[in-house]
């Protein structure tokens, strides 16, 4: 059995993780992803257990008391976290794992984990498209959407702190980008 991997993604808010990841795992159905938790309200299509485990405040911070999560930060006013029993019962049954975090998680699971952990950082094509993205989901309000884009930017200097950073163009073309690094 080859040895299972921990796979970090990350990016800007609308760089396209979820989607890549949606479309890795189709194309690999061994490859488990870690459904985080959040304090965060759900949006329209999120799935409890599929999307995120939300979480009252009360409960996350409990979590953290208790150690339950491998990493976890406080992001656009709400927590983000992993639970670590997750990712260790598939990486002891052999399944690799694929992470979406930020930047500040995925600092933390590179910290606690190392060498065992492969960081892949999505750029957008542009600031252009990225705003396009970020505003053509519909989702958020305009303060957030500024909130995004004013902490995107900041995380976009982190890049090179990655093992690789891909731009996220042509969808086909960086799905096979990941297949290379990954399989």
């Amino acid at each position: 059995m080859k040895e299972p991997k921990l796979i970090v993604l990350s990016s800007v808010a609308g760089g396209g993780k979820s989607t890549l990841i949606r479309i890795l795992q189709a194309k690999h159905p061994d490859l488990a992803f870690s459904v985080s938790c959040t304090t965060r309200a759900p949006r329209p299509g999120d799935k409890e257990g599929v999307t995120y485990f939300f979480l009252t405040k009360e409960e996350f911070e409990s979590g953290i008391e208790k150690a339950e999560f491998l990493e976890w930060a406080r992001v656009h006013d709400n927590y983000y976290g992993t639970p670590a029993k997750f990712v260790e019962a598939c990486l002891t049954s052999g399944k690799s794992v694929i992470m979406d975090l930020d930047v500040q998680g995925a600092d933390q699971v590179k910290k606690k984990l190392g060498s065992k952990v492969i960081t892949i950082f999505i750029l957008p094509p542009s600031e252009e498209e990225w705003e396009k993205r970020l505003r053509g989901r519909g989702t958020d309000s305009e303060e957030s959407i500024l909130k995004r884009i004013r902490n995107g930017k900041a995380e976009l200097k982190r890049k090179d702190d990655f093992d690789f950073a891909l731009v996220n163009d042509e969808l086909d073309k960086t799905v096979e980008s990941l297949e290379r690094i990954l399989f």
